[in-house]
């Protein structure tokens, strides 16, 4: 890079107060109407502009020196959660997931059902819940979503009954999400994934409103159904060149997530991301001593997957806050959050290195290179010169 950008300075506070905010909305994919206008009344009163989809994904819009060669940032504000499958003869239901995620964590969670009535609240339980009744069996049944079902807290103990509560097949469940924000940094949730990146988004949002001016314009992106793949799809200008992702890393055994600093994915199950983007990203993790690592996630993808195959030709980058346990219980920390939205304010002032990139076709001039040299040789290339000869 041509010289450092420097990061700018995050309210931690208001970071954590919007999340515990976004938890607290039910946003299931296909119910997200209320988390939308949370954001955008957010946008409102950090004075940005914005406008929306028909369906409801936002795009806001931070004013840059030029409008080519524009960059986005993008998040998803759905989350995972079920619908009614069948209204079953015993006054319960059975389910389908929203989104990938196991059955396994869905056993004992509190929910909401949403019906043209109102709401119902309900517990997903194991067909064989009770140790009284089935002794040994609570631990040896199958697990599945064929082996749940969603007890409702109201009179219900036929499909007759269930019926005349109003509850239909297709009604949306939104599974609650049970924050606990920890002393130490350390934040317990499900819905991190992605309810964790818009906060730090509006965080890194509100560090820009008084900041430098971006050298080019910087959209902020916040789509509705990425958990179910279309993501990105249909959201981006023809100006933007390149796009970051804002989404959760995966700390687990085998990955090098980390629930702290910055998690650079270098690839998902689409493939590698962009070259330069990703470079450019630890470029900037370096100039500003931003903690990072690199990671490769086989069985992911992001909003970035869903342009790039709607037909976006644009480059791309994911960056990660580490989350343990992701699409379960999750687990993230503070300190991961602030780091993702420092790089992105880094990113969204650094100087445009590609300037080719601001027409969608051109000439082989101006085109990138990726470096071939041996690594000894640029190791040498880096060592001290030899001594001069007398």
């Amino acid at each position: 890079m041509s010289k450092a950008t420097p990061r700018l300075p995050i309210d931690i506070d208001y970071l954590g107060a919007q999340l515990a905010a976004l938890l607290e909305i039910p946003s299931p994919t296909g119910y997200t109407d209320s988390v939308v206008r949370y954001v955008c009344r957010e946008l409102e009163a950090l004075e940005f502009p914005f406008v929306l989809t028909r369906r409801g994904a936002i795009r806001a819009h931070c004013q840059g020196a030029q409008p080519q060669g524009a960059r986005a940032i993008v998040g998803h504000v759905d989350t995972l959660g079920a619908q009614v499958k069948a209204l079953k003869a015993n006054g319960r239901l059975e389910l389908v997931p929203i989104g990938s995620w196991s059955a396994r964590f869905a056993e004992g969670a509190r929910t909401t059902i949403f019906c043209e009535r109102g709401t119902y609240r309900g517990t997903i339980l194991p067909l064989k819940a009770s140790g009284h009744t089935f002794a040994g069996e609570v631990d040896t049944q199958s697990t599945g979503w064929a082996h749940v079902e969603l007890r409702v807290d109201a009179h219900a103990r036929t499909h007759d009954d269930l019926a005349r509560l109003g509850i239909e097949v297709g009604d949306i469940v939104a599974i609650d999400p049970q924050p606990e924000f920890l002393p130490n940094g350390f934040i317990v949730s499900r819905h991190l994934d992605n309810k964790a990146g818009v906060a730090l988004m509006l965080a890194a949002l509100k560090a820009m409103r008084d900041g430098p001016e971006p050298p080019v314009d910087l959209y902020w992106l916040f789509t509705i159904s990425e958990e179910v793949g279309h993501g990105a799809a249909s959201i981006l200008l023809p100006d933007v060149a390149s796009m970051v992702a804002v989404d959760n890393g995966t700390s687990a055994p085998g990955q090098n997530s980390s629930e702290f600093g910055v998690t650079i994915s270098m690839g998902d199950m689409t493939g590698p991301f962009d070259y330069h983007l990703t470079q450019k990203l630890v470029a900037l993790c370096r100039a500003n001593d931003i903690r990072f690592r690199k990671d490769i996630f086989r069985f992911y993808r992001s909003d970035s997957a869903s342009a790039i195959e709607a037909g976006a030709d644009v480059r791309t980058a994911l960056v990660t806050f580490g989350v343990d346990a992701s699409h379960g219980y999750e687990r993230i920390h503070m300190h991961a959050l602030r780091s993702v939205a420092e790089l992105l304010t880094a990113y969204a002032l650094s100087e445009v290195e590609i300037s080719r990139d601001f027409q969608a076709l051109g000439p082989l001039e101006g085109f990138t290179e990726q470096s071939s040299e041996p690594a000894g040789q640029a190791l040498t290339s880096l060592a001290a010169p030899p001594p001069r000869k007398l």
